[in-house]
């Protein structure tokens, strides 16, 4: 059985630091691509350099792809899932995470198109008292995904390859 993918993508971001940050939650968590759509990003980066926040540098290792549609963009076999404040929506903690999914996020400042959500199978939304920051929501989303389907690998050996060189703490 193939593993479990989890792809991003996130509609029109307009900083360049929330993008790095979640291109560092995309590395912790296995994700194999992020997408994004719209110009904002591009210009953004322009003037304030880019992916600051992406502190192991895994924009090298992770593809990051300006795309015109998600739709044309997420892999095959992957169910597209909407991450948003939608009424109706199922709430994070009820939902059941596909072993594909295609993750589409919206922007920091508005909501993601009616026509976006409408080809979505799923929409999740995060029960929070207010809305989050974008790559909060990331991290918090591909977390949830861990936790349920279970990590690919665990204990002592995924800690010492996941931590900073500066961190040799053992419990005795």
């Amino acid at each position: 059985m193939n593993s479990p993918q989890a792809h991003i993508g996130l509609t029109d971001p307009k900083n360049p630091e929330n993008v790095g940050a979640v291109m560092r939650a995309a590395g912790c968590y296995n994700a194999l691509s992020v997408s994004y759509t719209g110009n904002r990003y591009n210009k953004a980066k322009q003037h304030c350099g880019a992916l600051h926040t992406d502190t192991k540098n895994v924009a090298s290792k992770i593809p990051l792809l300006s795309v015109e549609s998600f739709m044309s963009a997420i892999p095959e076999g992957c169910v597209p899932v909407a991450i948003e404040l939608v009424e109706g929506a199922t709430s994070l903690v009820d939902f059941v995470h596909p072993n594909n999914a295609f993750y589409v996020f919206g922007p920091e400042d508005k909501s993601l198109a009616k026509d976006v959500v409408k080809w979505c199978e799923h929409v999740i939304y995060i029960p929070t008292v207010g809305c989050m920051n974008l790559a909060a929501t990331v991290n918090v989303v591909l977390y949830d995904r861990l936790a349920k389907l279970g990590a690919q690998e665990e204990g002592d050996s995924l800690i010492k390859k996941s931590r900073d060189t500066n961190n040799r703490l053992k419990l005795s």
